[in-house]
């Protein structure tokens, strides 16, 4: 089979008025036709890719007027990836629980990644752009870990997109999460102000710990129901960091049922003998003001029937 090479010259962008607000990585994507997202990373982070001159990470938002150095690219192109299968494409299709002309939000399933990379060829964002090709412009709003459920927000237009990230950054927006902790808490309502530090390993993957030089974090914790040994547990989160529940919840010593990375093991296997298959942590609702309709709304996703089923084996 013959190789496809794709070349890509140096070349220099100023950032336009429909680009402001939009991350270096998926500007870069959509630059560089045909480059993986992990080789984008990797020329972000060895500092090929200047912005005013200057180095920037992959979370970097272009401002109006940035000038972008986009350094030389060239890949073989072994095969192309493979389509989002059609049972991914249906349970996508029927995860849809808001749509208008602005905005898609997602009942996002446990185990599916939000995008392609990192050894996944496609996520949900790929799967949304197959089931709706004649969509010009769709882009996640934020993101979930691959193991949450839940709301997931997608954006249809640019000035959506920018004007919900704007009030995720500025904090006026009501996210709340549905979390099983372990063990039983002596509290019934608890704030975590937490600091947190975001590490990545050599191996590409994140890793969070409590850390005084980290960034400010807060959760507040409600326990809505006590079983015998857990208990359910709404979690409001006022920031958005990595992993920002599950290492609260490890810091408060009631780590998120079913976390294999910060989790209690031995609590992980009681409840996995009882049933349990997964992280249990899922994005409830948001709340926030709609950009268009200029009014306040709320996206609520159900507990997927496996959690809910699980929930009346604990009752029991």
């Amino acid at each position: 089979m013959n190789h496809k090479i794709i070349t890509h010259s140096v070349k220099f962008v100023e950032i336009n008025a429909n680009n402001a607000g939009q991350r270096i990585d998926n500007f870069l994507l959509n630059q560089l036709k045909g480059v993986p997202r992990g080789h984008i990373y990797k020329i972000i982070r060895k500092g090929e890719v200047r912005v005013n001159k200057g180095r920037i990470k992959q979370t970097y938002k272009l401002q109006y007027g940035d000038s972008v150095r986009i350094p030389p690219v060239s890949l073989t192109k072994k095969k192309a990836l493979p389509a989002p299968g059609r049972s991914l494409l249906t349970l996508i299709e029927n995860s849809i629980i808001f749509e208008d002309s602005s905005l898609l939000a997602i009942n996002k399933p446990s185990g599916v990644a939000v995008h392609g990379g990192s050894g996944v060829s496609y996520g949900i964002i790929e799967a949304i752009r197959a089931l709706k090709p004649d969509e010009k412009f769709l882009e996640l709003i934020h993101r979930l870990d691959k193991d949450t459920s839940g709301c997931l927000l997608i954006a249809k237009k640019r000035s959506a997109l920018i004007a919900v990230q704007d009030l995720l950054r500025n904090r006026q927006t009501d996210k709340r999460y549905l979390a099983l902790l372990c063990g039983l808490p002596d509290f019934n309502k608890q704030k975590v102000t937490a600091p947190l530090l975001r590490e990545e390993l050599k191996s590409g993957e994140r890793f969070v710990r409590v850390d005084q030089k980290g960034k400010e974090s807060t959760s507040f914790f409600s326990i809505l129901e006590r079983f015998n040994d857990s208990v359910l547990a709404e979690v409001k989160i006022i920031t958005g960091r990595t992993h920002q529940i599950r290492v609260h919840a490890k810091y408060l010593g009631h780590n998120v049922a079913g976390d294999s990375k910060y989790g209690n093991y031995a609590c992980n296997q009681r409840l996995k003998d009882r049933g349990l298959k997964r992280l249990f942590l899922h994005s409830a609702q948001i709340s926030f003001k709609h950009p268009d309709l200029n009014k306040q709304i709320t996206i609520k996703a159900p507990l997927s029937a496996d959690l809910e089923q699980f929930l009346l084996i604990l009752k029991k």
